[in-house]
């Protein structure tokens, strides 16, 4: 098969709809940024909804040749502030996407904490959309406990499955 089975306008697409539902829990209750969290070297739920924007933006930088945001530029204290960062990644995908941009060719980037890497343009987008839902999925696992739950289910199924009728 030649042809994607997932399409990368697709991926972003779980991704949005998965972090539209956080925003949306996270906007109606303030209070969970402040919970405990240590996923990722996080200390609460602002840091680690943080670090999932912070790596959307900066992957989203680095398939576009753009300078990357600094973590201490990226804000974590209001749902909108965070969100507001998500947006500005997923409007650079999507530049991205609707450019000549040279998916294949590897690039040379620094993380964090894994040193300096290379990969496509490609491999970078779709892990930068694989991390966003991975660590909701831990989050969700998270913020259960404390009563929490997003409004709709994470896993792709639900992009599209409807409820089959009852027999």
């Amino acid at each position: 098969m030649d042809e994607p089975i997932l399409t990368a306008r697709q991926a972003l697409a779980w991704v949005e709809a998965t972090s539209e539902s956080w925003h949306r829990l996270i906007g109606a209750n303030p209070q969970m940024l402040a919970l405990p969290c240590d996923i990722n070297n996080t200390h609460n739920v602002g840091e680690l909804l943080q670090h999932i924007v912070a790596v959307e933006l900066r992957y989203a930088q680095r398939i576009l040749g753009l300078p990357e945001t600094s973590y201490a530029e990226i804000p974590f204290d209001s749902a909108d502030a965070i969100y507001a960062t998500h947006d500005r990644a997923m409007k650079l995908y999507r530049q991205a996407l609707e450019s000549e941009t040279d998916w294949v060719t590897p690039v040379e980037f620094q993380t964090r904490t894994g040193g300096s890497l290379r990969a496509s343009r490609e491999t970078i987008l779709f892990h930068a959309c694989f991390h966003s839902v991975r660590h909701y999925a831990q989050l969700g696992t998270l913020v259960r406990p404390h009563g929490y739950k997003a409004d709709r289910p994470g896993d792709y199924l639900f992009m599209e499955a409807t409820r089959a009728p009852q027999r």
